[in-house]
């Protein structure tokens, strides 16, 4: 046989594969992997059994289904006061990780540094590799702030880009608009391109705005936005996304999503054209999780694990430093196998893992799973 190389020779199995295969073996409630236990909306189930039968089920054009580019390009423009064209500017995805990938390919280069912000979401790193491009790791203060100190000391004559998410995956943190007027100073002093990795755009709490790149001019004219309509509307496993990035950015970018994907499921970008017509469902989205989070943090408010700020996504960060001494990975088995909730470490999405005795639950559950992962954690971990 001949030897198979590898681009990711250290690349191994997704934690959140890993993570769920355990919560299955052992019957846990599954707060690790990201993704909801609830169905969507049936108008919007409907509206795709509505496209096939209209017969919408030919090549798309491909650059997404210009109703749904006229849609993203209308909701963007008016959230955050931005001029996307929908033509020139839109580009629908195979979901946000297919999005970031192709703007990374596109952009960056054998040799240049792109920064990433640690905890960083685990497909940027070996994105960046497979463009031949060096990820630089960038650690969150302590309290999961950005650290501009520390991004400008890692900024060298070869850094290309950087990789800023907000609302942030994992830490639940969101971006100020001091941090995106500081970036804006960074990458134009440097002539950065910003990849903004924005799918939880709309779970934002306690009556915050989301910062998009798109709010400010001199970001969005260097910045590839990526979202996600899986994460806003409850259908991870439809990987329908998008990228909005100026004319030259986005033709740079087509250029190689022709040949990446080329397109993507066309009844579900017309189902999607139609169902964003009606804003209330993403309008109402953070007070949706909002309540979650909040009722998740009351029913935790009884055990030992000390409660960390969530100011987005769908994600509620603890410190279990007074449970266990244990590392981060071990604890979230031992948490899986003995306690019976998963939950992911957040050592794993760092270059050079930090044990800071954190891991991570998703609350993107039905009331009941919630209250079931709650009732466990507090009879095993009783404070």
């Amino acid at each position: 046989m001949p030897v198979l190389p590898s681009k990711l020779p250290n690349a191994g199995t997704t934690i959140f594969t890993v993570m769920s295969a355990l919560a299955a073996e052992h019957g846990a409630v599954n707060l690790g992997q990201g993704f909801p236990d609830f169905g969507a909306d049936p108008a919007l189930l409907q509206a795709v059994t509505d496209a096939m039968a209209a017969g919408h089920n030919q090549y798309p054009p491909m650059t997404g289904v210009p109703a749904l580019r006229q849609a993203v390009a209308a909701k963007l423009n008016a959230l955050y006061g931005s001029a996307y064209d929908a033509d020139r500017d839109i580009t629908i995805t195979a979901g946000g990780t297919q999005a970031l990938f192709t703007a990374l390919q596109c952009c960056v280069g054998t040799g240049d540094e792109v920064i990433i912000i640690e905890p960083a979401y685990d497909s940027y790193d070996p994105a960046i590799r497979l463009a031949g491009a060096v990820p630089v790791g960038v650690p969150m203060t302590a309290d999961y702030r950005l650290d501009w100190t520390a991004v400008r000391a890692a900024v060298t004559p070869r850094t290309r880009a950087l990789v800023l998410n907000t609302p942030h995956n994992p830490s639940g943190r969101v971006a100020t608009e001091d941090d995106l007027r500081e970036l804006e100073r960074i990458a134009e002093q440097h002539d950065l391109f910003v990849i903004s990795d924005e799918v939880y755009e709309h779970m934002v709490f306690d009556g915050e705005r989301h910062q998009s790149v798109a709010r400010h001019p001199g970001l969005a004219a260097r910045s590839f936005l990526v979202g996600s309509f899986g994460k806003t509307f409850h259908v991870t496993g439809w990987k329908v996304g998008y990228v909005a990035a100026p004319a030259a950015l986005s033709a740079a970018f087509r250029r190689l999503h022709q040949y990446t994907v080329f397109t993507v499921h066309t009844p579900t970008q017309h189902a999607l054209a139609a169902y964003l017509a009606h804003p209330a469902p993403w309008q109402g989205l953070g007070d949706f999780y909002q309540a979650k989070r909040d009722g998740f943090r009351a029913a935790l408010a009884g055990t030992k694990l000390r409660l960390l700020p969530c100011d987005g996504t769908y994600f509620q960060t603890v410190d279990y430093g007074a449970i266990s001494d244990l590392p981060e990975l071990d604890f979230a088995k031992w948490l899986t196998t003995e306690i019976g909730v998963a939950a992911i470490p957040l050592s794993v999405f760092y270059q050079r893992p930090q044990e800071r005795r954190h891991v991570r639950f998703c609350f993107a559950k039905r009331d009941d799973t919630l209250a079931e992962a709650a009732r466990r954690l507090r009879r095993g971990l009783a404070g």
